[in-house]
């Protein structure tokens, strides 16, 4: 698969009809230049399923009153949006991105975060950790991030950018600036931001350091949400997996009979089935 020059040397992106399942001829997409965003949109609304579309807004509960409510779908699956970023991500400018991120199919945000995974994810390499230009972009990707972090509207969309972005710039960055930021998101009444910043602890304790992964999920320890549970669990699980799993139960000894049942059961799931129904019994 080739990209071609246009005359004013944006590029002319071709994706493959592997994307289409062989329904639609292979696309060719305008995408480094002002506007390249817009056609990246309409590009993936051409792949629409109807079918699988109805099937995703049941999943991800966008009916009334429910957590999702309003979200709308174009039915794609992830592997057809990994693949549309797998052609789009080096050629799409950074400015074009927030075109993607506003938009209002689920589909199409993801595509504008994975996007912004991909670009900070070069831009981390090894040859340029120290380069100054390489620093910059990193700061703007993370600020374009932040700044519309709203539009990651559901736990997916949080839970495949944040560890990636807030993650990887939270271990390379001055301490108390991080601090500041995660606990800027932890306190925000957003729920999507309140959960970047648990989810984003994921990265940390892979990397060895808890201190992250603790500070979140005390102060999330009492979220009314079932999600916010959900993910608590789940960094306290990785946390003990990849770190210590004494720290794990010192902060469950701590505060065992006040966390919700649901953070529990997720956070003990790689105990033993003994140890699983001692915890479960306090």
């Amino acid at each position: 698969m080739m990209s071609l020059r246009l005359m004013d040397n944006s590029c002319l992106v071709t994706f493959p009809p592997s994307l289409t399942g062989g329904v639609l001829e292979v696309s060719s997409v305008p995408l480094g230049r002002a506007g390249g965003g817009s056609s990246l949109i309409h590009y993936m609304q051409s792949l629409r399923n109807d079918e699988q579309r109805r099937e995703l807004m049941r999943f991800f509960k966008t009916g009334p009153g429910e957590y999702g409510e309003g979200d709308e779908f174009l039915g794609l699956k992830v592997p057809q949006t990994r693949e549309v970023v797998k052609y789009a991500w080096k050629d799409l400018p950074l400015a074009e991105v927030p075109a993607l991120l506003e938009s209002r199919w689920h589909e199409v945000r993801l595509c504008g975060l994975l996007i912004l995974v991909e670009k900070f994810s070069r831009l981390q390499a090894r040859r340029l950790r120290d380069d100054a230009e390489a620093a910059q972009q990193r700061e703007q990707i993370i600020e374009m991030y932040v700044s519309h972090a709203e539009r990651a509207n559901n736990w997916d969309l949080v839970d495949l950018s944040a560890p990636k972005l807030l993650g990887e710039w939270v271990l390379t960055v001055d301490r108390e600036r991080a601090l500041a930021l995660l606990d800027s998101l932890a306190d925000s009444p957003n729920l999507w931001r309140q959960r970047m910043s648990i989810v984003c602890t994921w990265t940390t304790s892979r990397a060895g350091d808890p201190s992250w992964c603790l500070r979140m999920a005390e102060r999330h320890l009492h979220h009314p949400h079932d999600l916010m549970h959900k993910a608590v669990g789940w960094m306290l699980r990785e946390m003990g997996k990849r770190v210590s799993m004494d720290l794990l139960r010192d902060f469950l000894r701590q505060h065992v009979h006040a966390m919700p049942r649901t953070t529990l059961r997720y956070a003990i799931e790689k105990m033993d089935d003994a140890e699983r129904r001692r915890w479960m019994t306090l």
